[in-house]
């Protein structure tokens, strides 16, 4: 019977959240969309359920997730998980503080924590505003991020704007001095009429400290580094048994591609090393702004070059492009065409036979699981920290998938990806 269960707001997330729990000892499953009411429960210690809700109507995304949440309380788990992006992705209206204060309420608990920081991949909280790298959140580039541009990094403010409840924070020097004075802290808050706490991290210790001090609690948000501890703490319960490979995977065999549709830096930077050892093919939707057809111009380029070499498709753009070509389409008109044509490319991909294939993007890798109706991804080992690669099930042909948040990975991800894979072979 799982012990863990967590509710997704986007695909890349879900995988990165799901790697962490895999590398911390848990066998973990990732289910594509709300499951079926009599869909059995996979054998797995955590299941993750990955919804496409990050920038759905509030409505809709808050539905998905109760369904998820009624799926996941069904099967037997123990704990819950609210999983969002390490950049706190989202707008005033929400989606995340909408979503907690539902799930809050379904679970009857008056109380969770919320905390992005992935200190691996330069994400820290202090005194409650989130840091990428050495800058603060609004002026790490997020705040030209396309679809939730992120111009505030105090999370009590952005927060705060989102929920009907009181925020409080859980300071840095509360953290530092261990899970006893972070528990006592956030039940002072919670006596004090807050229903949330931003927790400071800025060390992996932090996290697991943050994991022990919330092992009773019913529901725990946050980016994939705070799920760090929880581990342990049903290990310490005696629930969980120590597990020699909980990231084992079958072996597949096949030509190797890469799909990209985040124009995040460090995506655009894995393109351009990617392009000095493999073919590159920049898709261009601003000449084009037609998604069959940029999915011909692809496939076409692809039939003369798939083989051995690992090829890349890109839809990637610097933000001025992006800019522009929003401008010309609308917001969602122009995100639409990108997945709806990245979707086609990888569709045909593995029609010509590719079994190992890389997906750089949130709102992409959702649109390509769903048009290959992907049920389940088994989670293997990270190739980067919160990237790891999957067995896809459910699409029909043996498949290894690695969904890659956009901001995630070095910049020889997409060459490391591959090596990894020629590596585990011999």
């Amino acid at each position: 019977m799982p012990l863990l269960g967590c509710i997704a707001d986007d695909f890349t997330g879900a995988t990165d959240l799901a790697s962490m729990l895999v590398r911390n000892g848990m066998r973990t499953v990732q289910l594509i969309g709300v499951p079926g009411a009599d869909q059995p429960a996979p054998a797995a210690d955590a299941i993750v359920v990955a919804l496409k809700s990050r920038t759905a109507p509030v409505e809709q995304a808050v539905g998905e997730s109760l369904a998820a949440l009624e799926w996941l309380r069904k099967v037997g788990c123990r704990q819950f998980f609210f999983k969002y992006c390490s950049t706190f992705d989202s707008t005033d209206k929400g989606n995340i503080g909408p979503v907690g204060d539902a799930l809050m309420d379904a679970l009857g608990c008056g109380f969770a924590l919320a905390c992005p920081a992935f200190p691996t991949n330069a994400r820290t909280v202090y005194q409650g505003h989130l840091f990428v790298g050495g800058a603060l959140l609004n002026e790490s580039g997020m705040e030209k991020h396309p679809l939730n541009p992120m111009t505030d990094a105090s999370l009590v403010r952005v927060l705060g704007r989102q929920t009907r409840s009181p925020v409080g924070l859980v300071p840095f020097v509360t953290v530092e001095r261990g899970a006893g004075a972070i528990r006592d802290a956030m039940t002072a808050l919670k006596e004090q009429g807050r229903r949330w706490a931003v927790v400071d991290a800025v060390t992996d210790a932090h996290l697991f400290a943050i994991g022990e001090a919330a092992s009773a609690h019913a529901l725990l948000t946050g980016g994939s580094g705070v799920a760090i501890g929880l581990p342990e703490n049903f290990r310490r319960a005696g629930l969980l048994p120590a597990l020699a490979d909980p990231g084992a995977l079958p072996h597949v065999d096949g030509p190797a591609a890469v799909v990209a549709g985040s124009c995040s830096r460090a995506t655009l930077q894995q393109i351009g090393v990617a392009r000095e050892h493999v073919p590159v093919l920049q898709l261009d939707p601003l000449a084009t702004p037609d998604a069959n057809a940029l999915a011909r111009q692809a496939t076409e380029w692809v039939a003369e070059r798939l083989g051995r070499t690992p090829v890349v498709i890109a839809a990637s753009a610097p933000p001025e492009r992006v800019a522009e070509l929003q401008a010309r389409l609308g917001r969602d008109a122009a995100g639409a065409l990108v997945e709806h044509a990245l979707a086609g490319v990888a569709e045909a991909l593995v029609k010509a036979g590719v079994r190992r294939l890389i997906v750089a993007g949130g709102e992409t890798a959702g649109a390509v699981v769903t048009r290959l109706q992907v049920r389940s991804l088994r989670i293997g080992a990270e190739i980067d920290p919160g990237v790891p690669w999957t067995y896809a099930e459910g699409g029909g042909e043996p498949l290894l998938l690695a969904l890659k948040s956009g901001n995630f990975g070095a910049p020889d991800f997409f060459i490391k990806a591959f090596t990894m894979l020629e590596g585990s072979a011999t």
